[in-house]
């Protein structure tokens, strides 16, 4: 019989930046959260009271790092964790990468281009993910873990814990300051809860 982690996996997504409220691609760009992005942050922290970390990791992003202090986490930062890096689309809106392509473009079919950064693909960011989902696992044999990070990357990260194609994550919305919530359920990791939004008021 197989021994499966017996903690929880709780993925934390930033609060609201102002480019994810105008939905600017935001991978490197290191930008802060709004008033309204910080609110978030602390509204999920009575949520969290309901763990028992045993391990945090966040992006070493301010956004990220910044809601995981502000929710009355402590984590450690790590690289991996990291947002996708969108190349040439950094910054940009999908509309606009639309109107120049001239169809309909999606980050986790088409990809992006070069740009100040080289980009990655999906496959790059799931093999950063599966590093990340590895070491979350090995802690969860002791209790629970939370990952903070970004929207795109923690859908694809999503998928690598379930064991799915990375580009599900497109069928997998995230808002910024929202709680998910992974685990396993007779040895198949499966999702407890999605995309809960921070209750502010």
């Amino acid at each position: 019989m197989r021994t499966t982690p017996s903690g929880r996996l709780v993925l934390l997504r930033h609060g609201e930046t102002e480019w994810s409220r105008s939905g600017q691609h935001t991978g490197r760009t290191d930008i802060p959260l709004t008033p309204h992005g910080e609110d978030q942050a602390r509204a999920v922290a009575q949520a969290l009271a309901d763990f028992s970390f045993v391990l945090t990791l966040s992006s070493p992003l301010q956004r990220a790092y910044r809601t995981a202090e502000l929710a009355g986490l402590t984590p450690e930062l790590d690289e991996d964790l990291l947002e996708w890096d969108y190349g040439g689309y950094e910054g940009r809106t999908t509309p606009e990468i639309r109107e120049e392509l001239g169809y309909d473009w999606s980050v986790f079919r088409d990809g992006v281009v070069p740009g100040e950064t080289p980009g990655e693909t999906v496959e790059e960011v799931a093999g950063r993910a599966s590093r990340v989902v590895k070491r979350a696992l090995e802690a969860m044999a002791d209790g629970d873990v939370a990952l903070v990070g970004h929207g795109h990357y923690s859908r694809v990260l999503a998928t690598v814990f379930l064991q799915q194609e990375p580009r599900m994550g497109a069928k997998l919305l995230l808002d910024a300051g929202s709680l998910s919530v992974l685990e396993y359920e007779r040895e198949e990791p499966a999702i407890r809860a999605w995309n809960i939004p921070a209750r502010t008021s």
